[in-house]
């Protein structure tokens, strides 16, 4: 798979996903100019990279899946990212002034519209998965995707993992272990989920055995990810400081791979869940699935650099 094919698919996904996302907003929400309005279309609509949307998309493709029927899954799983960023940027949490070159919600709209855009957000995730149409989705495969995305964005997942983050910022002694757990929740979580909702749209076309194989696929990038966001904060701390008057979207970085274990390490690691994630795909791909793109997916992961 030629890398210009990902970056393709990538871009193509992420208009399809936007597409469906603005319009899930008309279709789901009362369309008013309020302040409420203006901070939830920006905030989910403000750009980024749409990569949990892309993994639903493609593990949907995997097996066989239109578009149509994993635009619902795929804008829902960023709905629920969009209000994590939010939350996550306010001042009683990360506290940042920008997010993706931008001002964040609560600088631009003020702390409590970006609370209650964020509650809307996650609230319209769900509404999104129970109401829009998914022509071949059978409902007992709807539930299963809202359960799914319900845990992995709750206090069994994304919650606890920033909860855990939180408690741990100014632990000094904090193990690489512990550090992973933080990532598997916090990051992994999402991610893992998006892998799964795309399978899931797929019914009984999916086995058990690919999905073990596509959750551990999940597992080892979600984690991959998180690294190499690491490692790009400390590839990039001279700029950094730069900005440090203008608040890197990265300021919560009392811990990461690179500080406990080194930068070496940290890159080691990375490159080593990479192996992971194609000897997963490897698996699936014995069983007649094409994995090319999720391939490169994989790659692209370790590779970016932002």
């Amino acid at each position: 798979m030629l890398m210009i094919d990902f970056a393709n698919e990538l871009r193509e996904s992420h208009q399809r996903v936007d597409e469906a996302i603005s319009r899930y907003l008309i279709m789901f929400l009362k369309q008013d100019v309020s302040l409420l309005m203006q901070a939830i279309r920006y905030s989910v609509l403000l750009g980024g990279k749409r990569l949990r949307p892309f993994l639903v998309y493609q593990t949907g493709k995997l097996f066989g899946i239109r578009s149509s029927n994993l635009n619902a899954p795929a804008a829902a799983i960023e709905c629920i990212h969009a209000y994590s960023l939010i939350h996550d940027d306010l001042p009683i949490m990360d506290n940042d002034k920008l997010r993706r070159g931008h001002p964040t919600c609560h600088v631009k709209f003020g702390e409590s519209i970006a609370v209650l855009a964020g509650d809307a957000l996650h609230t319209l995730a769900f509404t999104i998965l129970s109401e829009a149409h998914m022509p071949t989705i059978t409902d007992q495969d709807r539930l299963k995707m809202i359960a799914t995305l319900a845990s992995a964005s709750g206090a069994n997942g994304m919650c606890l993992g920033q909860s855990l983050d939180l408690i741990n910022k100014n632990n000094k002694n904090i193990s690489a272990t512990q550090l992973e757990t933080i990532y598997q929740y916090k990051t992994g979580s999402l991610i893992r989920a998006a892998v799964r909702i795309g399978a899931l749209a797929a019914g009984n076309k999916s086995c058990d055995d690919v999905l073990s194989f596509l959750d551990h696929y999940a597992t080892t990038i979600g984690l991959a990810f998180q690294i190499q966001d690491d490692i790009i904060d400390i590839s990039h701390a001279y700029d950094q400081k730069k900005k440090h008057s203008m608040q890197s979207q990265h300021n919560d970085v009392n811990n990461t791979y690179p500080k406990i274990l080194g930068l070496s390490t940290a890159r080691t690691k990375a490159q080593d869940l990479y192996c992971e994630s194609l000897t997963s795909l490897k698996y699936i791909a014995k069983l007649g699935y094409n994995v090319n793109i999720l391939s490169a997916f994989s790659r692209y992961i370790i590779k970016r650099n932002n």
